[in-house]
């Protein structure tokens, strides 16, 4: 196997065969989001989908909800996820991500993501989304990502 064969099968979510999210795929690619999470995906046949993870307590605040910077981590990912088709091959990076708190989420919530691009073209991305607590809108966001060529890539690994 060449080395970029490698790396795209790295890059497949793994289908989830046993558990609470069973027919789900899990993307593990990322280990920041695999140990924030880990998030799982779903998507229908008309391609909507939804990013999730259960709240666990190690997501919580001393107050016993869930922390704001786990809950804007999520918001990141979901942007990406509900990206991807306008990522197309390329990589992205956040420009700007905002995030308006709506409600707290309780330990033991199932999170869900769903969102939409507003609007694509060029380099920018634009999206909007909202993250749900067993159901319940936890988070509303909105954000920007500006697509990286390789050139732009290997630019950022140059010293100055």
């Amino acid at each position: 196997m060449s080395e970029a064969q490698g790396r795209l099968e790295r890059l497949q979510p793994r289908l989830q065969t046993e558990g609470e999210f069973a027919g789900w795929h899990l993307w593990d690619i990322d280990p920041f989001e695999h140990n924030a999470g880990p998030y799982y995906e779903y998507r229908g046949v008309d391609g909507a989908g939804r990013l999730a993870f259960r709240a666990e307590a190690r997501h919580m605040n001393n107050g016993g909800f869930m922390h704001g910077g786990c809950l804007m981590s999520f918001a990141d990912a979901a942007l990406f996820f509900v990206a991807r088709e306008a990522l197309g091959e390329a990589r992205g990076v956040t420009m700007h991500l905002a995030g308006d708190f709506l409600e707290p989420v309780p330990p033991g919530a199932l999170m869900e993501a769903t969102g939409e691009v507003v609007r694509a073209g060029g380099k920018t991305i634009y999206a909007r989304g909202t993250l749900l607590a067993n159901g319940r809108a936890a988070l509303a966001f909105t954000g920007i990502i500006r697509k990286i060529t390789e050139r732009d890539h290997a630019l950022s690994r140059t010293e100055i």
